[in-house]
């Protein structure tokens, strides 16, 4: 890839994408020159930070749009071929097939070949997650669950009713795409090796979805590098995947763990304890809320009130007593700011999209109104939205480079701009922001979480 010239521009729905990669730039902000600035950095992929899994459908597609014809014009002004990567869910949640639709629209109108086939990689074997005989299943404690079958199947938003690959494409795209039509690349396949694989590539045409099989690691790297071969030879694809492909694209291993003086050695201790933001109202995470609080009961627990967000007469002067009571807190310990646990859902799945944007900007108001009175040691965001929200829009990171994992599955990233402050966020020459975030590589460590080192500066 990089002898081609090639680079993976990493659509991220959800802030954990990074997760199983390292040494690379991340944006969070998507105009032509961030990407210049991204791919300056000479490396083999870019993440973009879309948050997407948030939006609902027109600004998922408006945002998708926004970043390929960004992505591709830089590319194109610095000589470099693209290949666009969309990152989403591996319990299947997430805009499919609207934004591959889309990105496969932004590349024919760059003057680019229209995409041979769509690679469908769910499976994320550390996490639990794999497909065999294209049915996708969660892994826990040794049971394999089919994916419909799992909390995460019942999703307000993106629920979904099939766990075999092919009739999840057909169940997405309301019958547009057929399963018949669809390629499934089994473990029988993948297992014969490299060739194997990619003569079966050879054969994809007219953007068909290839829903691919994977149980571990090696199943990951066989698919990679078929796809390396065929793309060298002309063909062309677009990609809907989980976090461990786009590492195994570029050749990239494991990364091992790094250790905390790499990352904080210049950053001085500060007076104040740390602030931890739940949002996820998913029930694994309010097990682990719980969980928490009976292990640390000197954490100090404050309360978002779901209902008092969405009454405007309410909402401003709740907000105003969480920060209160949260930043006097703070001089005295850790505290909680979770939103409460029961969850609210609309009429429809739009109008319950519109309730998680809600809850998700007072969050952002919360975390912003507790950095401005009373800057924490650092802060903990508890679920994907939430993560992506605290460190984007709380923090004011545009542009970052992941280091590598924090633990295994859990990804730490160094900003090169300040967290915004009253007059916003500012470029600095040296990181001085780091945060870290993603799912835990074993079914019974299924943490979410975004951690955010505030520097001595920020008071």
């Amino acid at each position: 890839m990089r002898r081609a010239g090639r680079v993976l521009v990493v659509l991220d729905d959800d802030p954990t994408g990074t997760q199983s990669v390292a040494d690379l730039p991340v944006v969070t902000a998507w105009d032509v020159e961030d990407f210049r600035w991204a791919f300056a950095q000479d490396r083999p992929a870019v993440y973009v930070m879309t948050n997407s899994r948030s939006l609902d459908p027109a600004d998922a597609e408006r945002v998708n749009h926004e970043v390929a014809t960004a992505a591709l014009a830089a590319a194109a002004d610095m000589g470099l071929q693209v290949e666009l990567v969309s990152r989403s869910d591996s319990t299947l949640r997430g805009h499919y097939p609207l934004e591959t639709e889309v990105l496969a629209e932004e590349l024919v109108a760059a003057g680019q070949p229209a995409p041979d086939g769509v690679l469908l990689v769910p499976a994320f074997p550390d996490a639990g997650r794999v497909t065999i005989d294209s049915e996708h299943y969660y892994v826990v404690d040794g049971e394999a669950i089919p994916s419909a079958q799992t909390e995460f199947a019942k999703d307000a938003t993106f629920g979904y009713h099939s766990s075999n690959l092919r009739d999840y494409v057909a169940e997405k795209s309301e019958g547009r795409i057929p399963a018949d039509t669809v390629v499934a690349l089994t473990l029988a396949q993948i297992r014969r090796g490299p060739e194997a694989v990619a003569e079966i590539l050879r054969g994809v045409t007219d953007g068909v979805p290839v829903v691919v099989d994977a149980a571990v690691e090696s199943d990951l790297l066989v698919v990679a590098a078929a796809v390396e071969s065929v793309v060298a030879e002309g063909k062309s694809f677009l990609y809907r995947v989980d976090p461990p492909f786009p590492r195994t694209r570029i050749g990239q291993r494991a990364h091992a763990p790094l250790e905390a003086a790499g990352i904080f050695a210049e950053r001085p201790p500060q007076p104040r304890s740390g602030l931890i933001v739940v949002g996820s109202h998913v029930p694994t995470t309010t097990r682990q809320l719980e969980t928490l609080t009976l292990e640390h009961p000197e954490v100090t627990r404050i309360e978002i009130e779901v209902e008092q967000v969405l009454d405007p007469d309410r909402r401003d002067s709740h907000l105003r007593d969480v920060v209160d009571r949260a930043a006097a807190a703070l001089d005295h310990g850790q505290v909680i700011v979770s939103t409460t646990r029961a969850l609210r859902t609309g009429a429809s799945a739009t109008d319950s999209l519109r309730i998680a944007r809600e809850v998700s900007a007072a969050i952002i108001a919360t975390v912003q109104g507790v950095l401005a009175a009373a800057p924490p040691r650092f802060v903990i965001a508890k679920g994907g939205i939430t993560s992506s929200d605290v460190a984007t829009h709380g923090l004011g990171i545009r542009h970052a480079r992941v280091l590598g994992p924090m633990l295994p599955g859990i990804v730490c990233a160094t900003s090169t701009a300040r967290p915004a402050g009253p007059s916003g966020a500012t470029e600095s020459s040296e990181p001085d922001a780091a945060w870290c975030g993603g799912a835990a590589p074993a079914p019974t460590r299924r943490a979410q979480s975004s951690i955010a080192s505030m520097p001595s500066s920020a008071s």
